[in-house]
């Protein structure tokens, strides 16, 4: 992340009703915000995310596919997919005894693409 040099305060005491009215307009409830806090959360931790990015860049996979591609114990990768799913971040699909993992829809994959492409644009990513 980037280290602010100096803390930039506001030294205006006017308030801007406007402003303030919108604000609170466009509030998000707070059942609204709660999910949204655990979506994030969730995709907080760098395992879930990597198991995440391989299944946007795959399509399917199954636990041993995302072992060997992680180069990850089966046992871990299983218990990251339990949560993810239990996040209906991803869902699967039984063939006789092999579990397939998918995205469970597109807003998974585009939250993935926003958040990689807000990284590179603000220089964050280190080599």
């Amino acid at each position: 992340m980037t280290n602010l040099k100096e803390t930039v305060v506001c030294a205006c005491t006017e308030v801007h009703p406007e402003a303030v009215e919108e604000a609170r307009r466009e509030e998000l409830p707070v059942p609204q915000l709660l999910a949204m806090s655990e979506l994030f959360k969730i995709l907080g931790d760098p395992t879930r995310l990597r198991i995440v990015n391989a299944l946007a860049h795959e399509r399917e996979l199954c636990v041993c596919d995302l072992s060997r591609a992680l180069d990850m114990t089966q046992s871990a990768i299983s218990h990251q997919l339990s949560l993810l799913r239990r996040a209906r971040l991803v869902r699967f699909r039984k063939d006789g005894k092999v579990v397939y993992y998918s995205l469970d829809d597109d807003h998974v994959e585009g939250l993935l693409a926003i958040a990689a492409g807000h990284v590179s644009e603000q220089g964050m990513v280190q080599a």
